[in-house]
Order: structure tokens, then sequence, then C-alpha cells
């Protein structure tokens, strides 16, 4: 079934019509476990009447029948799941103990009580888990609340954001208690919500009404309520008044189609995981011939092929998920099982023994691994110029230089050999070669991707990022990988990740506000870079940004940090002193420089506690910046780099260049920001070339479903510019 993109309409909602868009909609299911609507569970405890307990089950068929028609639109889906850790710790005494304390009470039992099913609300007992007729397809979120609502102890703010949802549709039980009590926490957070009437249901019919009313009186006090019939009608309206599609062309020039256009092809059977592999397998043969720098290790099309028939045949009939079939790309730094890791440094290379978190994430959504692409050597650099295996060249000339450190990762999107891939930033080296490629490179809050199984370059400012050709395909692989990981030292802990209220409108309609460096720091781009990014900047403000003014020498004085303060040799530290020490003679020459030069000059304590002061100090400040609760802005606009050299010129002045690139990337991480890189026009250079210029969307630590929101709507509208012109 296709998606429908315009806003829909629930007529007969009350107090008025309901409208929303289905891409930015989820529908959240509430606690539909064996515990609340099965016999024996903890809800038939709570409700002591069989008879209308009975009226709980009676809405799952509809539920199921809503469900059904969300996930073939291609609709957000949320189930919860109330329950408590085994030791119940999390489990508060009034909780447990004021209902069974009732004098006059029916409740016999209580939570954490051997009951028929298990533990009553039990994480992990056979009642606590989501009847079978809802079960949860891959891809689809299952929050866990210790509470009635659904924010206490949980992430569920921050994962709406990361989907982009603005709108919630509501099932679930019971209505008077969690189905309610979630739905005001949204309400206080932005989301416009809507209770769908026959999808919820209580203990208590008087209480369940009076909830209803609730909800919808006062002229919409807490949000809007709904039917199911309206639902199906709007879904079944929208559908009508698609043009039909044509029935999609097979894999061809164009390269891989997106990852939601591809996931729907492999859904409808036009094509299959194995036929992708080949076909990716050709156009990686294919290039070498204009670039064969691109791979350091590549798998072989015989055991790729292998992965992907083992892929089809283990969900064949099944629900597909998010990643099902998609071909991928990883930066030689991060380790995948059993393959070498080198860091494009032979001296440096091992052979991992386990995948990077991040790594098995995507190939658990059904990712399928094509190889391990070439960096700067070390991930030292921008310049992709810096490699033992090979110089690679921009995709739009191969007189250019493809930018570093991520090289072949942004050329192997670019060049469209894969769908995405997975790279790294610690100092702009996701930014800077996807905005020479032509793609979107999306930096996320250090600390929110794990950094286990990575080569550390800077530990402390060390990304995973994402590359991609758009802005939903980044989001798509980004809510992916990050997730928070224990074992990982430098992992923030979610709860310490900033949350925002939500504009329902979204960025164009509701407004965003954005600030951009002063004229003086935009001298050091090139004419061509100055006039684009002007032209950029009026663009954003004509699809709903707002340009205010910062102070950006706090960004300046940041940058200037990374490689003339201590953070370079925090960087040879990571490294390994003894490794740079033993086999310096050995780098690449311009690394060698590099470290050379750092090695004969080490700093001392009093410089190290001195620009570690001054490196809190500046972050403080940057993240006051983005505080909007208190005059700052949304988001920093910025030139991705100032200029696109040729390999001649990159490789006649290489540290020089290499700083003058990172002018606009370098402080990102020092002072904890995340980024995504946008693709924003091409250019004709002086030797008659053309090529691409970027601009990236820079956000406060934790933003990143903001900056991508932003960056979303900047994409679009630069697009529908160019097009035009």
């Amino acid at each position: 079934m296709s998606t429908p993109s315009q806003t829909l309409t629930l007529p007969s909602a009350k107090p008025y019509a309901f409208q929303f868009p289905l891409t930015t909609t989820a529908l959240i299911i509430i606690d539909i476990q064996r515990d609340f609507v099965d016999p024996g569970g903890f809800g038939s405890v709570q409700c002591g009447n069989d008879e209308i307990f009975s009226r709980a089950r009676a809405i799952v068929p509809t539920v199921r029948k809503v469900l059904d028609v969300f996930r073939s639109v291609g609709g957000h889906v949320i189930h919860t799941r109330e329950g408590h850790q085994p030791d119940l710790a999390d489990l508060p005494a009034a909780k447990r103990l004021r209902q069974i304390s009732s004098p006059h009470g029916h409740h016999t039992m209580g939570i954490g009580d051997q009951g028929p099913m298990g533990r009553l609300l039990v994480r992990g007992e056979y009642g606590h888990d989501i009847i079978d007729e809802l079960t949860p397809w891959p891809g689809e979120t299952v929050i866990d609340k210790p509470g009635k609502g659904s924010f206490w102890g949980t992430d569920i703010h921050r994962v709406l954001l990361a989907r982009g949802v603005t709108h919630l549709l509501f099932a679930g039980v019971t209505t008077e208690c969690c189905v309610t009590t979630t739905l005001r926490e949204c309400n206080d957070r932005g989301y416009q919500c809507c209770v769908l009437d026959d999808c919820t249901q209580g203990f208590d019919a008087q209480q369940v009404a009076t909830s209803l009313d609730t909800v919808s009186g006062q002229d919409g006090l807490f949000g809007f309520v709904g039917t199911s019939a309206d639902f199906f009608t709007a879904i079944n309206e929208s559908l009508t008044q698609l043009t039909p599609p044509a029935t999609p062309p097979l894999l061809g020039d164009d390269g891989l189609p997106p990852i939601g256009e591809l996931i729907s092809r492999y859904k409808k059977g036009i094509t299959s995981p194995a036929e992708v592999v080949n076909f990716v397998f050709d156009r990686i043969e294919k290039y070498h011939a204009t670039d064969p720098a691109v791979w350091i290790h590549l798998e072989t099309r015989e055991k790729v092929l292998q992965a992907a028939e083992k892929l089809a045949s283990r969900y064949s009939g099944k629900p597909l998920p998010p990643l099902y079939g998609v071909p991928f790309s990883v930066k030689d730094t991060i380790d995948v099982n059993g393959v070498p890791t080198t860091a494009a440094c032979p001296q440096y290379a091992y052979t991992a023994t386990f995948n990077s978190p991040a790594v098995q994430y995507v190939l658990d959504a059904g990712g399928i691994f094509i190889g391990k692409v070439n960096l700067d050597q070390l991930a030292t650099g921008l310049s992709g110029c810096r490699s033992p295996y090979g110089i690679t060249h921009s995709v739009f000339s191969e007189k250019h230089i493809s930018g570093g450190s991520s090289s072949g990762s942004s050329v192997s999107v670019g060049a469209g050999l894969v769908s995405f891939g997975l790279a790294t930033d610690t100092a702009g080296s996701g930014r800077v070669p996807a905005a020479f490629n032509g793609i979107v490179g999306f930096k996320p809050t250090k600390g929110t991707v794990s950094a286990k199984g990575l080569v550390p370059a800077c530990r402390t400012l060390d990304t995973i990022t994402v590359v991609a050709p758009s802005v939903p395909d980044t989001r798509k692989v980004w809510r992916i990988i990050a997730r928070h990981d224990p074992d990982d030292p430098f992992s923030k802990l979610p709860h310490t990740l900033v949350t925002w209220k939500v504009d329902f409108r979204g960025p164009r309609l509701g407004g965003f506000t954005f600030a951009v460096p002063p004229p003086s720091s935009l001298e050091v781009c090139t004419k061509a870079y100055q006039d684009l990014f002007s032209q950029a900047v009026q663009l954003l403000r004509s699809c709903g940004g707002r340009l205010v003014e910062v102070d950006y020498t706090i960004f300046e004085v940041a940058g200037d940090l990374l490689y003339e303060g201590a953070l370079l040799h925090e960087r040879m530290t990571c490294l390994g002193l003894e490794f740079l020490q033993t086999k310096l003679e050995e780098l690449h020459p311009v690394i060698k420089a590099l470290f050379g030069g750092a090695l004969e000059k080490p700093p001392s304590a009093y410089d190290v506690f001195r620009d570690q002061a001054l490196q809190i100090q500046l972050t403080r400040k940057a993240q006051q910046t983005f505080d909007t609760l208190r005059g700052g802005i949304d988001v920093l606009v910025v030139p991705t780099t100032t200029q696109h050299p040729t390999i001649e010129q990159m490789t006649a002045d290489p540290l020089r260049l290499n700083s003058k690139l990172g002018t606009f990337t370098h402080y990102a991480n020092v002072v904890d920001l995340c980024g995504a890189n946008v693709p924003a026009g091409t250019y004709i250079d002086e030797l008659g070339t053309r090529l691409p210029f970027g601009i990236t969307i820079l956000g406060g630590a934790g933003y990143d479903a903001k900056v991508l929101d932003i960056a979303g709507v900047a994409e679009a509208t630069f697009k529908e510019a160019f097009a035009k012109a």
C-alpha cells in the first residue's frame, strides 16, 4: 500500500475535527499486555469483576485493524508495557502498598506476587508481555515503563523526538489510568493527541466516560477524542487521491533507491536482497576503474550473497526489519568481527573479534555489510589524501579531493555503491567529505552512539556518524545506532540528555531561530562559497527560519583548542605513545610531520589543566547559546568548509589547507555539538568543473532530532529551489 503524505482528518472528533500529518504521527498502544487483558493477570485483580474485565479484551480486534492499517502505510508504532524490575527496585512503596492496604478493598494480591502467568507486573514474566495479536514488529518501539504514565523512567520523549513525531493516536488500556495519564504527559510536551474511543477501555465505565470527556472538554483541554471508523475512512480517501505509482524500474544507472523505497520493493517482491547484492558488486567493479582507492577490505560477492540468502530465508513470510537487505559500508576504524581493522595504517592493523555495537545494531536491523572503506591514516585529516591504500577523489571530479578522514565512506555513498555508510567524526571527518561528495553527513552528539570497537582518534571527542544520500535515510540509520552503552565509559546516560517542547506545526510553519558566523569569519571562504552560503541563508529564511545574532567567538576559540592545544596530545595518547614513537618513520609523511612535531613539544601539566578548564568554560557557554528557554537559538548554520581544493593543491600544502578546511568543523565536538551537512547547491570552479557545496546545521548536545528536523526542511527547500532554477 502507498503512503499518503497529506494531512488527514477525523471529522467527527471531539471537540472539533482532528487533523494529523501521517508522516509525523505515531500510533501509541498503551499496555495491552496479558497482565491487563487476560484472566489471571494484574488487570483482573485490579478490576475485581470478571464481566467488566472482559470489556478490556473486547477492544483488541479493533485495535488490531487500526494497527494493521497503520503499519501498511508505514506509520510510526509505539507499544508500552507497564512493569517492574524483578527485584522491584523501581517500585515505589506507595504504589506497592496503597491499594492492597485498603481496609474495604478487593485487592488481595499486589505487584510482584505470584499469579497464574507469573509474578504480577514483573518484567520478563509471561504475563508482562504484549498479547500475541499485537506482537510488535521489528523496528517498532516497545517502552517498558515503571509508572502509569509513560515518561517516568523511560526515554519515550526522545524516542518520539528522534522520529520527528508531532501527533499521536492513542489506543490501549486502561482509559482512566495509563492511557489518559500518558496523553496528559504528551499534552504537556506539545504533542497533538487524539484517543480513538473504540480502541480504549477500562475497568469503570463511568471513569472511562469521564476521562474521555475530560480529554476533549473545555474546547480540547488535553486533546481530541475520535473513532477508528473516521481513521479508516481518512486513510482510504487519502489513498484514492494518490496518483497510482508507476511500476518501479529495476535497479539501474540511477543507483540504489532510498531505503524506504527499497524496503517497499522487497515487500512487494519486486526485487530481492540477492539481486541488490549483485547490483552493488557490479557497480563497485565498474567504479573501480574510476576510483580504485575506495575500499580497503571488500567482502567477496559469494560471501555477501550467502548472507543475503540467509537473511531472506530468516524473514520469509515475516515482517521485515527496518534495514532489511540494505547494503552499507564501514569506515576502517570501526570493528567488524573477523575482518582486519587497519585505520589505513598497516602497522596498526589487527583482526576484530567482535562487531562494534553500531555495526551489530545495523546487522540486527537487516543491513548487509559490503566492506570496509578507505580513510586518512589514523583518522587524522580532512583531505582523503593521507592513506597508503591510495587517494580517493570526489565523485564530482577526479581532480578534486574527496575530503576526509571518512573519504571512502562518503565516496561509497556518493557514487551509489551502498545505501549508507558508518563513518566517524572527531574534527569534521564525517561532515567535510559529505559536503565534497554531495551527500548528507550527520555527526550525532558525542556519547550517544557507542564508541566501543572504534579505533580512538581522540577518545573524548570521537563520534560514530552516518553518511547517506538524504536526511530521511540518515535519520533511519541514526535511530537504529543511537543507543546508550553501559560498557562504554564515554556513553552519556539517556536521562542526562536534553528534551524540549514539540511544535506540532513543524519547523516550516512553527518557525525556528538560527545564527550564522559574522562576515569577518566568512572571509576565509572562497567567493563561490560565500555566495552559495548567502543564498542558503535566504532560503532558510524562506522556510521558517529567523536569523539572529550570537557571540561566535566562543566557537572560534574552541576550534583553536583542537590542534593548537593539549587535545592533540590526547589524540596521540589514544593511539599509543609507544606506537607513535616506534613507528613514526613508517607513517604517511603528513601524519609523521604532524605527530613528529607534537612529540618534540609535549605540553606541560599546566597546559593540560589550562586547556581542560577552558574547554569546560567554552562548552558551558556554547550550550547556553542553544537554550531557547533563555533566549538561545535553535541551530547555528555554517558553511561546512571553506573551499574545495584539488588533490594537487592539497598534497602541495597539506597542513595549512587542512587547518583551513576545518575552520567550521573543528569546534563541534570540543564544545559538544551535533550537526548535519546538507547539500546546498553546486557551482562551476575555475577549472570548469561542477562541484557541490554544503552547509552544516549545528545544535547543542542532545538536540540531534531538532537538527534533523530543520535539516529535513532545509534539504526539501534547497531541492525545490534548485529544481526551479
